[in-house]
């Protein structure tokens, strides 16, 4: 980012390169549309380029980005006047199901996007950034605009939910 601010426009490309899957596998999982998706991570690299001059020295990268990225998406839910839930099945349909996943594996990515579901939102977002992005608690704290034992609180609780929802699945026939 440095060598970009400096004026270096190939450091552009390296930065898109970088953070353009990650941001695009996380809209997918927030956004319906796999062209929403793209519109965000577009807007996001828009918006970093503007704000180039703002980004502080020897801050990360990455957090910033993604915040960036989470505010164009959930911009774009105000100005539709709806919230996500509806497309949360889409949305998680990329933690890992592939066609040659077994029915086994399948129904078991299904009930977790079940279980997900059913989490409040604050947990959620923890949970997507912590476990499906493999961001450390300090840049999803930093993301997610709370303290770092406060993302770690809300990412225990939204383990402790997920296997109890899962157990509660396995247990039902």
């Amino acid at each position: 980012m440095a060598a970009y601010v400096g004026g270096d426009h190939a450091a552009f490309r390296v930065l898109f390169d970088r953070y353009a899957p990650m941001l695009l596998r996380m809209a997918r999982r927030r956004l319906s549309s796999e062209e929403e998706a793209r519109e965000v991570v577009q807007q996001t690299f828009f918006q970093l380029n503007r704000a180039r001059n703002d980004f502080r020295q020897g801050a990360k990268l990455r957090p910033w980005v993604v915040t960036i990225a989470m505010n164009l998406v959930r911009e774009h839910y105000r100005k539709r006047g709806r919230r996500k839930e509806a497309s949360l099945e889409a949305a998680i349909h990329t933690v890992g199901v592939e066609q040659t996943d077994t029915l086994e594996e399948q129904e078991r990515a299904q009930q977790l996007r079940t279980a997900l579901a059913q989490l409040p939102e604050s947990q959620r977002t923890v949970i997507e950034l912590h476990w499906l992005q493999e961001m450390p608690f300090s840049e999803v704290a930093k993301v997610v605009g709370a303290k770092e034992g406060a993302v770690r609180v809300r990412a225990h609780r939204a383990y402790k939910k997920l296997k109890e929802l899962l157990e509660k699945e396995l247990e039902t026939p």
